[in-house]
């Protein structure tokens, strides 16, 4: 590949399974092998029966789907295209998240089981990969609703001293910005806003209703038309654009029995979130403005990576996680000694490090931490580090300043680029800005201009 990648090993305890519990029965055991950063075997976070197995394991298909999808191929790439990762898990106040990205970078899914999905018994609170291979999707797909299926997620460390081993290893390549767009995700569905809920009957009929060609060079609306949804080529308020419409074709066979659709978008980068709401599970689904437009490079959180405010702020409400399913910034609040904003800023450097998630329906964050070394995801922003350089070369001047606006100038090659800065704006007379304005985050300007200013209030 030719972008920068970091060479992975899962390390899997036995392959998972769907297995047979007696012979000649309809109960199965569905067990999850997980893998855990840490040299020691991961033990079970949780184990139980399934209420709903077919449409559990339904969704968990759909989400394989999209985590091996590749939904924009680069010729340069055509050939070379890997099985990037296994998705992750969650387990925390007796629910299971399991998410996944798409190896293009430009589609997120997440199935969230309920506490009324499972029954059973929780051990432990976590995030950890999960291996998903073909004869256990392939099993998946037999799954009906009649059959009774327990499920297990990790590996039981004294089942395994007493039975031979088996070690399943997954080598794979993890591109930096698969894991800088699985990270910038959370920054993107934080801002966005519900735009139209439907019953799952109209969700059904729209999605059937989806043409089956590659649209993804044309540009497309979904509108509201009575009590359902219909396509629009063009814009209107309450409307919500969608680049490549077959991305969201994994959700055409899940809405069958899905109670509720909701349709959320971000106003900044024009991305949407779909959320599937079932009696007690729900899928989501996030994708990018654009099929060739990926996560990776939209620096939604990149101010609030350059801002010192949140440092001391980040480093107390990290301490204060506890592997909650939601977040409550009021309840943080009384814990921490910050302002709503500074948690929020806070929150959403936690999310850019990979250590907390967003829950759309919610409309919260939640404890998780991506079982990967993200260490070096901050130093791996580019525009992050070309501002910080600007300043280190003294190339940002303050010009002048008044109640409503503050002028900056920011040296380039053989040009001094002039940013200006307001309450609620920033505007830079770069190409990069005039290119993207602000919906991919701040130029490097933009970033060194305010990093030079914060500096400058905290002297």
């Amino acid at each position: 590949m030719s972008a920068l990648a970091l060479d992975y090993r899962y390390r899997y305890l036995q392959p998972s399974q769907l297995a047979p519990a007696r012979r000649e029965s309809s109960t199965h055991a569905l067990q999850l092998a997980t893998f855990s950063a840490s040299q020691e075997p991961h033990p079970y976070f949780f184990t139980g029966q399934l209420a709903n197995p077919k449409r559990t394991a339904q969704m968990l298909r759909g989400l394989m789907q999209i985590v091996r999808a590749r939904f924009h191929v680069p010729a340069a790439m055509l050939e070379g295209i890997l099985m990037l990762a296994d998705p992750v898990v969650t387990c925390s106040d007796a629910r299971l998240r399991f998410e996944g990205f798409s190896s293009c970078c430009g589609v997120y899914a997440r199935v969230d089981l309920l506490p009324d999905a499972l029954h059973g018994e929780t051990f432990g609170r976590g995030t950890t990969n999960v291996d998903f291979n073909e004869p256990m999707l392939n099993a998946l797909a037999t799954v009906r609703d009649t059959d009774d299926v327990s499920i297990s997620v990790g590996s039981d460390r004294v089942a395994l001293s007493k039975n031979s081993e088996t070690v399943v290893e997954k080598q794979v390549q993890l591109p930096f910005r698969w894991l800088k767009g699985l990270v910038e995700v959370q920054a993107c569905q934080a801002r966005m806003q519900l735009v139209h809920e439907v019953a799952g009957l109209q969700a059904r009929r729209f999605f059937k209703s989806l043409p089956r060609m590659n649209t993804s060079r044309r540009e497309t609306f979904i509108v509201a038309a009575g009590k359902g949804l219909r396509l629009s080529q063009v814009a209107a308020p309450q409307a919500v654009r969608v680049g490549g419409l077959q991305r969201l074709q994994v959700l055409e066979g899940l809405a069958s029995q899905a109670r509720l659709l909701r349709i959320y978008t971000d106003a900044i980068t024009g991305a949407s979130g779909w959320e599937l709401i079932f009696e007690d599970s729900r899928f989501h689904l996030v994708i990018s403005p654009e099929v060739w437009r990926g996560f990776s490079g939209e620096g939604q959180a990149l101010q609030s990576l350059a801002s010192s405010n949140f440092h001391d702020a980040t480093s107390a409400i990290h301490a204060q996680l506890k592997w909650q399913a939601v977040i409550d910034i009021e309840h943080l609040a009384k814990r921490v000694d910050y302002p709503r904003d500074i948690i929020r800023g806070a929150l959403t450097v936690l999310g850019s490090r990979g250590l907390v998630g967003y829950d759309l329906g919610a409309a919260a964050y939640f404890h998780r931490e991506l079982p990967f070394d993200l260490s070096q995801v901050e130093k791996l922003q580019p525009r992050l580090k070309n501002a910080r350089k600007l300043i280190a070369e003294n190339k940002v001047r303050v010009g002048k300043q008044s109640a409503e606006q503050t002028e900056v100038f920011v040296t380039g090659s053989g040009v001094e680029h002039r940013v200006c800065l307001t309450a609620d704006t920033a505007k830079c007379t770069c190409p990069w800005y005039a290119k993207h304005g602000s919906t991919r985050g701040p130029c490097k300007h933009i970033l060194a201009a305010r990093t030079l200013l914060e500096e400058d209030a905290g002297e």
